[in-house]
């Protein structure tokens, strides 16, 4: 059986994962698009060893940060993954809430084309002599609704989006199939985790207060160190952009805490509105339920589902 579990970030994914894998008899497939990579374990939330708990995780810290991932490329390695774990009569549990590498799990990309390389430099070379933010105006003009649901100006994705746009004429959204028709594996069942916004906004400030204490600004130091930059396609992601404008002294320590808590907050409300499209999921208000009782709840739907197949 595959098992979804997917939810905005901080909203209490890893916990629950983890006692439900060790009841299911399952692996778990990271869904997250930041997790992949190296040494930024603290900035992505990436569970430590001793937090996985003997679980067997796969997307967690494989990706040199220096290297551009893709949903495509998520989806080729998560389905080998997929297919190791079942082939040793385990069950699937994917966890996390990349929209595109959520959908991808549910609903397979239609065939997108691989990347150009002519246009792919032509875009890097009008980023060095326009800056990021005039693509980002293109892909807000050929592709609203991906422009929409990205976590920022995410470099990478822009210059993959309009790349397909100058391939096919077609927007890279288009590419993935309806969200609202989008239809589930028989052998899959989707649950979501959600909690008050407020309850969520606060757990994801102190989430963010938590990194420093953790030594997040080390772990961005010890990456830059290792001959890293902003330019790589790893760190081109919330909270470690802020970290090192502070680094470089163009921001104070106070706007970069203030900036990486609403940068996450606005994310995490992204990701809600992409996943209240679809009515297939099967909610939990963590307000209501504990985690035992979230958990007692998954069981009885997991065996619902199995007394009805």
């Amino acid at each position: 059986m595959q098992i979804l579990l997917l939810g905005p970030t901080a909203v209490g994914k890893t916990a629950l994962s983890i006692e439900l894998a060790q009841a299911l008899d399952a692996e778990i497939i990271s869904t997250d698009s930041r997790q992949c990579y190296k040494y930024m374990n603290i900035g992505t939330a990436t569970p430590t060893e001793e937090e996985q708990g003997g679980i067997p995780h796969y997307n967690l810290s494989i990706i040199d940060p220096a290297t551009k991932d893709s949903v495509v490329n998520f989806y080729e390695r998560t389905m080998e993954w997929k297919h190791y774990i079942c082939s040793r009569a385990k069950n699937v549990l994917y966890v996390g809430g990349s929209t595109l590498h959520v959908q991808s799990v549910i609903q397979p990309l239609d065939d997108v084309p691989e990347a150009n390389e002519e246009n792919i430099a032509e875009l890097e070379k009008r980023i060095e002599t326009d800056g990021i933010e005039k693509l980002y105006q293109k892909l807000q003009q050929v592709d609203p609704d991906y422009a929409q649901k990205m976590d920022g100006m995410n470099t990478q994705r822009i210059v993959r989006a309009l790349d397909v746009w100058m391939q096919t004429d077609r927007p890279f959204s288009s590419f993935h199939s309806n969200d609202n028709t989008i239809s589930v594996p028989e052998d899959m069942i989707v649950f979501g985790l959600f909690r008050d916004r407020q309850n969520l906004y606060d757990r994801i400030n102190r989430r963010v207060e938590q990194m420093f204490e953790e030594g997040f600004i080390d772990e961005v130091r010890t990456i830059l160190d290792m001959g890293y930059t902003l330019e790589d396609p790893g760190l081109n992601t919330v909270g470690y952009k802020e970290a090192i404008a502070f680094l470089d002294d163009k921001i104070s320590r106070e706007r970069m805490i203030k900036d990486m808590k609403t940068q996450t907050r606005r994310y995490a409300k992204r990701q809600l509105s992409w996943f209240r499209r679809w009515d297939f999921i099967k909610w939990i208000d963590l307000d209501q339920l504990n985690q035992s009782e979230a958990h007692n709840y998954i069981q009885k739907q997991l065996a619902a589902k199995a007394n009805k197949d």
